[in-house]
């Protein structure tokens, strides 16, 4: 149960340090450059993962790397930061949130991990706290934008699965790395050809970059990698939820937005939701029944009558 625990905190520095990526790019980082935005972001992360850990890829791995590289990361942030350009920041991430349910489905064929019960409900508590916390009916929807945040939303999803099953025999910084440099280098041509010249960066763009590079993008994936290693996808995918929170919580914190009765009751929801699908709360509920049934065992004991010798007095 303790590991399970401390797994499950290493696993949710991912998704608050991914959360506080949007404040980030929406305040430091060019805006018309999706492509070259996730080349800046992933190629610096994969290079500094390995410098840490001097390792290349070996036989299956080279496409294994190339298959989660654009699964996971070239694509995935290209989507992202399009989405993020295009929709209001509580649609996106009402459309991420859902990446639970799709992961718990997923792991099924994929993993063998059946649905079970207590991840479904909580991927549900938690999918209607996000929109209970990030949705007002006053935001209008941009058709490519919902597009570019669905594809990224289940792209990232099965690249998460596929990465849990192919992940076993290589460690998870080497794994990570890869995953990066191979999105980066996908991404980098077609930057080139579609946004023509790399954007020119200020001072408040670098420190932009070098925070989701490091923090954001490095520190958060090895994380989120790690905890695929150790804990069910579903709970993993559960975990992911704390993303919206964080984003929402930043907002309040930095840039002096506030948080209604409303707002307030979606991120207990989201949080609600989260527990309920971790391990230990199964474990919990599997506790409780046991020594339910040993009472009304132990009940139905003292109640029945004694047995009577069959000898006639």
């Amino acid at each position: 149960m303790e590991a399970n625990v401390r797994w499950s905190l290493v696993t949710a520095v991912a998704p608050v340090a991914w959360g506080t990526t949007y404040y980030v790019t929406r305040e430091a980082l060019p805006a018309d450059y999706p492509l070259y935005g996730a080349v800046l972001r992933a190629l610096p992360a994969g290079l500094l993962l390995l410098a840490v850990r001097r390792r290349a890829p070996r036989g299956a791995w080279w496409w294994k790397s190339l298959v989660l590289g654009t699964l996971n990361m070239g694509a995935f942030f290209a989507l992202v930061y399009v989405a993020a350009q295009l929709l209001p920041t509580s649609v996106a991430s009402t459309v991420m949130a859902t990446s639970p349910v799709v992961m718990t489905l997923l792991a099924w064929p994929l993993l063998s991990e059946r649905p079970r019960a207590l991840p479904l409900l909580g991927a549900c508590v938690g999918i209607a706290g996000v929109c209970l916390m990030v949705l007002d009916g006053s935001d209008g929807i941009d058709p490519l934008g919902l597009l570019a945040s669905v594809a990224a939303m289940t792209m990232s999803s099965i690249g998460y699965i596929l990465a849990k099953r192919w992940g076993g025999a290589v460690d998870v910084l080497s794994s990570t790395a890869w995953q990066l440099v191979a999105g980066a280098l996908v991404l980098l041509p077609v930057a080139a050809a579609v946004e023509g010249v790399p954007p020119a960066l200020d001072g408040r763009a670098l420190l932009g970059f070098g925070y989701v590079t490091t923090v954001g993008t490095a520190v958060a994936f090895a994380a989120w990698f790690t905890g695929l290693r150790h804990l069910t996808a579903a709970g993993v995918g559960l975990i992911g939820l704390l993303n919206p929170v964080t984003g929402v919580l930043l907002g309040t914190l930095v840039a002096a937005e506030t948080l209604g009765g409303q707002q307030w009751g979606g991120l207990a929801l989201v949080l609600a939701g989260v527990l309920i699908g971790q391990p230990v709360t199964a474990r919990a509920v599997r506790l409780a029944r046991r020594v339910r049934r040993a009472r009304r065992e132990r009940h139905e004991g003292d109640t029945r009558p004694a047995a009577t010798s069959g000898a006639r007095p």
